[in-house]
């Protein structure tokens, strides 16, 4: 993303050079902001500055002479992501005292934190808190609640979703044209994005989907199960769930399951760790052993699971084991991916859903740093989709906004830029060239190309 020359950088420290850390790294560095990396390890920030363009800074975050050395009192944001929540909180009290006027953001992990950290923030000196398990957590949770896509993101308060379909050889859709397309689904879609070859494509009508393709669908959500069922894919409420693994995002989404009365077995090795669950948890089944045991497995009953959900500590054995499930005819299937540069290899395999803690957050707080920049007219929300290849953006229209009551179709874009939702009160549409928007409305917009979109009226060719 290159962001335009007169709009405000920041100086960011992102102390913590995690996976969370390094993938922040990645898409502010990209976004053209002056980026200070913070660590008590010399080896990552080695990587880190071999990889982007960021200065390091070795020592103890929380430590004034460590946040001193790193500019803290000319910082305009500190995002915490150390693997300690109490090391983010007193790094972020301490740079707070530093530099009043600092906006401070702490990843914090531990279940029993996550209330204190509200109740507290002025405390802290928090501005924003993140929690990647339990996020991860909330999006496996909205898949096993409706299956049957890959991957679901909301906008407009939950009336308008893009979904994420895989194209097979005996798909409804394939060696289809867009064209045709409503002919088939009988409902108002919009295809926003093609991943083919790993490489993602913003259609036109002439655009013919082939086996492989994974296709990203733009559609009000009360209009998702006539897309379901129209193109002909089976689906069930998921009843039993097995889970791979009884870490922090587990714990989360055993939470989940249970408001949501699903049945839950949850396979973890370390003993005191199943004990844990089992006390937190007395209606689950807590199972001590390996998930990489098939006779454990078979022992579970795995082909009886309406859901397999993987997620050990290793993306290697959450892929493994996801592959095993689909090959015994789990009919869904959802991974937890910690290193997303692997998703290009992942693509074609049939392993269901993929989930990356690391990249839901970083959404939420690249939003943030965009606010920060713009302050008014900022998105409301943001997504990656197409493996990070497209952002998927809500914005406000207001007084100021261009094309107000123009139809669409007199409207010239930029390029690699599609309006595919307009929310008007409690109407959702997919616009078509003779669509409208108003002040008031929010509207979603797909992005394809380079330029970071930090309002609505960037999307417009000058």
């Amino acid at each position: 993303m290159i962001l335009k020359r007169e709009e405000r950088l920041l100086k960011i420290l992102i102390a913590g050079c995690g996976q969370v850390g390094d993938t922040l790294a990645r898409e502010l560095s990209a976004e053209g902001h002056d980026i200070t990396l913070l660590d008590s390890d010399p080896q990552v920030l080695e990587k880190g500055m071999e990889r982007y363009d960021v200065i390091a800074v070795q020592g103890n975050c929380a430590s004034m002479k460590v946040l001193d050395q790193a500019g803290v009192e000319k910082a305009d944001l500190l995002i915490a992501c150390t693997g300690s929540d109490e090391l983010n909180l007193l790094c972020c009290m301490t740079a707070h005292v530093a530099n009043p006027r600092l906006h401070t953001i702490a990843r914090i992990r531990n279940p029993e934190y996550t209330e204190q950290a509200y109740r507290m923030h002025d405390a802290f000196a928090l501005s924003m808190a993140f929690n990647p398990e339990h996020q991860a957590a909330e999006e496996i949770g909205r898949l096993l609640k409706f299956p049957g896509f890959l991957k679901r993101d909301s906008f407009a308060k939950g009336r308008m979703q893009i979904v994420e379909i895989r194209i097979d050889a005996d798909s409804k859709l394939c060696n289809v044209p867009l064209s045709i397309m409503y002919s088939i689904v009988k409902c108002r879609v919009l295809v926003c994005t093609v991943l083919r070859d790993g490489i993602a494509i913003m259609p036109d009508g002439h655009f013919t989907l082939l086996e492989g393709d994974r296709i990203f669908v733009t559609a009000p959500t009360d209009d998702l199960a006539v897309l379901l069922k129209n193109l002909g894919i089976v689906t069930h409420k998921v009843r039993r769930v097995l889970v791979a693994g009884g870490g922090t995002v587990a714990y989360y989404l055993a939470e989940y399951l249970r408001a949501s009365r699903m049945e839950v077995s949850i396979i973890e090795s370390n003993r005191e760790r199943c004990v844990e669950l089992a006390s937190e948890f007395p209606n689950a089944n807590i199972v001590h052993g390996d998930v990489r045991d098939q006779s454990l497995l078979e022992s579970e009953d795995i082909s009886s699971a309406d859901a397999l959900v993987t997620l050990t500590g290793f993306d290697e054995l959450n892929m493994l084991i996801s592959l095993y499930g689909h090959r015994r005819g789990v009919p869904q299937t959802v991974t937890r991916l910690d290193h997303m540069e692997i998703s290009g290899i992942t693509g074609d395999l049939p392993i269901g859903s993929v989930v990356c803690p690391s990249r839901l957050c970083c959404n939420n707080i690249v939003r943030y740093v965009r606010a920060m920049q713009n302050q008014t007219g900022a998105a409301i929300t943001i997504h990656s989709i197409a493996d990070g290849q497209a952002e998927a953006m809500e914005f406000p229209v207001d007084e100021n906004t261009l094309h107000c009551g123009e139809p669409l179709k007199k409207m010239k874009l930029r390029r690699n830029i599609l309006l595919v939702g307009i929310t008007r009160g409690s109407q959702t549409v997919i616009p078509n060239g003779d669509s409208t928007f108003m002040p008031g409305d929010t509207v979603v917009v797909v992005s394809g190309g380079e330029d970071v979109i930090l309002r609505l009226n960037d999307i417009f060719a000058s």
